[in-house]
């Protein structure tokens, strides 16, 4: 037998994070175990660790890296990168929301309350009368601001793997040539001609099918749903 051949010298982790960073979004999704492995080593660069990511845009690269070093080290983000809230995302608001609570419960992929506060500032971003009444009508999210849309969008993006967020169940939609009967359930929202009972029925984790959250309350018929993937601000971005 010949004598087995030695294993290439480790890449050092700033080559590996710099391959990461540069890699194709199928090659990146297939190094994250890679990553997770080695933690540790990302949390030993410190402030240089994020240096290169830029915090104004939607790549779900950096997000990644936050929830895995935030699982190694807790404080690191606040500590070494001097986020006291958990905000290293830019998330502006037209109307001064405050979305570090979000970027808190995505980072910590607590996803359920993650998905309960975006309900939420829809309907505040609605206006008064959507938060009276509870849910937020087709007519009325036409005034929502671009912005909010944006960032909430954003968040869910970034902190996904690119898994969750408006513009991925708009870009499913699209390639099911428009179909909402075949969205629901591509995306978890209904089973067997039966819709996912909320909340107990839905997967909060990572696992759950691209596009299963954010949830918009699909009982409200096709006219909210189709009225928030085409939202202006959605438009303009693609």
């Amino acid at each position: 037998m010949t004598e087995e051949k030695a294993h290439p010298s480790k890449e050092s982790i700033e080559d590996l994070l710099k391959s990461f960073k540069m890699a194709s979004e199928r090659k990146r999704l297939a190094s994250l175990s890679g990553l997770e492995e080695r933690a540790e080593e990302l949390t030993s660069l410190g402030a240089s660790l994020m240096s290169g990511f830029d915090p104004g845009i939607c790549d779900w690269t950096p997000g990644f890296i936050l929830q895995l070093i935030h699982k190694t080290d807790e404080n690191f983000i606040k500590n070494t990168l001097n986020c006291d809230d958990f905000s290293w995302f830019e998330a502006p608001s037209e109307v001064g929301i405050d979305y570090s609570p979000l970027q808190g419960y995505l980072l910590n992929e607590c996803y359920e309350d993650a998905d309960r506060f975006t309900s939420s500032k829809l309907r505040e971003l609605a206006g008064e009368k959507a938060v009276k009444r509870g849910y937020v009508y087709f007519s009325e999210v036409e005034s929502i601001p671009s912005i909010d849309l944006l960032t909430l969008d954003k968040l869910w993006i970034v902190y996904s793997r690119g898994k969750f967020g408006f513009t991925v169940q708009a870009k499913i939609l699209d390639s099911l040539g428009g179909r909402y009967d075949k969205l629901w359930p591509r995306i978890g929202w209904k089973k067997d001609g039966i819709w996912t009972r909320y909340p107990k029925a839905f997967d909060w984790s990572i696992e759950a099918p691209n596009g299963h959250m954010p949830l918009v309350n699909q009982l409200r018929g096709v006219r909210l749903m189709d009225a928030l993937l085409n939202h202006q601000g959605f438009k303009a971005k693609s």
